[in-house]
């Protein structure tokens, strides 16, 4: 291990080349992303109207009209997460910043455990957005229900529903990772177009709903639509997963750092920009839905979500417009999502820190992208889809799990950063960004930030891997099923650490500079903050 690579502060400040400083990355990937594509990228992967009408029904299912209350909690708790990221995507802007962070932070075998994580709930991650097209397609055309037939039941908790939500998640797996492999330019033309459509769709969506309500807002502070028996608080915890599920991804800018121009001063404003913009979005859009829904009770909202709010309240035509706006935002988000897994892969690979790395830390001389990751994330995902086609479980324990594994990668990152903040065993590296300006920081509040981001964080990721039936097991009388998400968490850890120590990575991995594409100006020139 690479001793120099633990502490911000034993590194020099970036930019700034000594004799000390490791050879730098060879600039591969391509720098293709403005500030908007940059944004996008961490837009499409929360994607509000792609995981919103994901999990409304659930949601709402799970803990009645209350589960509002949910979101803003969320919201709190990963805008402290963001707040420490952004500060990290303004020193180390580099692909695979999880994994990168992470090292830098607490030692490249921390690091690695953090970036095998991420790997794998990126990967789920990228299933369970393609499956939402289960969510959409079939209430634009009642064609897109193959498997069955246009009168089956296209419930993914159904038989025909969960099948037909494999298959149409599989051809749209094929469409993002050839768009994926054509180039960055490609895929951030198609994640801009996609965001576009999704914000003005959203905005249209909650104008219409905020005019057509069936009751006030008061709603919101009952549990009408509640249908369990017992307390009430288990079934609110349980009913964050959709707004746990929604609220995750924004780090994606900073995995595209290397293929965004001027990632110093643009990262850190994209994550938290993104984040915040679906939060206050995805909040009015789950209360339209609320207040517009026709009846709270009578189990359509539960079984059909939004879906069934728009085609009952709007009409067919107007209902089934407004679905395809939704579907543009699930291909967008099924593509920044895949985009980042294959980041991650590649940022590990080319340290040879995993498996094939010498054909998965390659970067195509013609378009500039790391093909074959996209392949294996995209594979991959169809994996995951394919071994549970006969699960009608599979919805909604693939996105607990998939989620509860990005919280624990990014518990990765800021608990070594708490750490590294109480020892002081070095403050992260000050600098200035592109244009001249005090990169990104918390200052003086870093520590509260970053403990209540930590403590959100352990919280949430309890409550998402709690072996719930009702999430992981939905015939109630499968084990193995309602105690998956820790089995499958503990296989892969284990999986990992034989890998880890048969190859002895522990000796080999030494993090290099980071890239950059300025040269910083003396410290005397350095501009005060506007």
């Amino acid at each position: 291990m690479n001793r120099s690579e633990l502490t911000p502060a034993s590194r020099p400040a970036e930019g700034v080349t000594t004799s000390a400083t490791p050879v730098g990355y060879h600039q591969e990937l391509r720098r293709g992303m403005g500030g908007f594509a940059s944004f996008a990228a961490g837009f499409s992967f929360v994607s509000i109207l792609t995981t919103v009408f994901q999990l409304f029904g659930l949601g709402f299912g799970l803990g009645g009209a209350a589960f509002f209350w949910t979101w803003p909690l969320v919201f709190a708790g990963q805008l402290l997460v963001a707040l420490c990221f952004a500060e990290l995507a303004a020193r180390w802007p580099i692909s695979g910043a999880i994994y990168q962070w992470s090292s830098r932070l607490a030692g490249t075998t921390v690091g690695w455990f953090t970036g095998w994580i991420m790997i794998i709930g990126q990967i789920l991650t990228v299933a369970a957005a393609a499956i939402a097209a289960q969510a959409v397609l079939p209430g634009i055309w009642s064609g897109f229900q193959i498997i069955g037939g246009p009168h089956a039941d296209p419930s993914v908790a159904s038989p025909t529903g969960a099948q037909n939500a494999v298959l149409l998640g599989c051809l749209l797996l094929v469409i993002t990772t050839v768009v994926n492999i054509l180039g960055i330019r490609q895929m951030a033309a198609a994640t801009s177009v996609g965001v576009m459509i999704e914000i003005v769709g959203v905005i249209v969506l909650v104008l219409v709903l905020f005019f057509l309500p069936e009751r006030g807002p008061q709603v919101v502070a009952h549990n009408t639509g509640w249908a369990g028996e017992g307390g009430y608080l288990g079934a609110f915890l349980a009913s964050s997963l959709m707004a746990a599920y929604v609220m995750v991804g924004f780090d994606s800018a900073g995995e595209l750092a290397e293929e965004t121009h001027s990632p110093r001063r643009t990262t850190p404003r994209t994550i938290l920009r993104a984040l915040v913009i679906s939060g206050v979005g995805g909040a009015l859009l789950i209360l339209s839905g609320l207040l517009a829904a026709s009846s709270l009770t009578d189990g359509n909202l539960a079984a059909g979500g939004l879906s069934w709010v728009l085609t009952d309240r709007l009409g067919s035509v107007l209902g089934r417009l407004l679905l395809c706006c939704v579907a543009v935002a699930v291909f967008a988000c099924t593509l920044a999502v895949q985009t980042s897994g294959a980041r991650m892969i590649y940022s590990m690979a080319r340290e040879g820190a995993l498996p094939f790395h010498r054909y998965l830390g390659k970067v195509s001389a013609r378009t500039g992208t790391p093909i074959i990751t996209s392949i294996v994330v995209g594979a991959g995902a169809a994996v995951a889809l394919l071994v549970n086609v006969r699960q009608s479980s599979i919805f909604t324990a693939l996105s607990s799990l998939c989620i509860a594994m990005l919280y624990l990668a990014y518990l990765g990152v800021t608990l070594p950063l708490l750490v590294a903040r109480i020892r002081r065993t070095g403050p992260l590296p000050d600098g200035v960004d592109e244009t001249g300006r005090p990169l990104f920081s918390l200052g003086g509040w870093g520590i509260v930030v970053n403990t209540l981001a930590v403590l959100f964080q352990v919280g949430m990721t309890v409550n998402l891997l709690w072996p719930r039936a009702e999430i992981y097991d939905l015939t109630a009388g499968t084990w193995w099923l309602q105690w998956s998400a820790l089995l499958f968490i503990g296989v892969s850890l284990a999986v990992g650490a034989g890998y880890f120590l048969a190859r002895r990575l522990h000796l080999r991995i030494a993090l290099r500079h980071v890239p950059h594409t300025h040269i910083e100006p003396p410290v005397e020139a350095v501009a005060e903050p506007a």
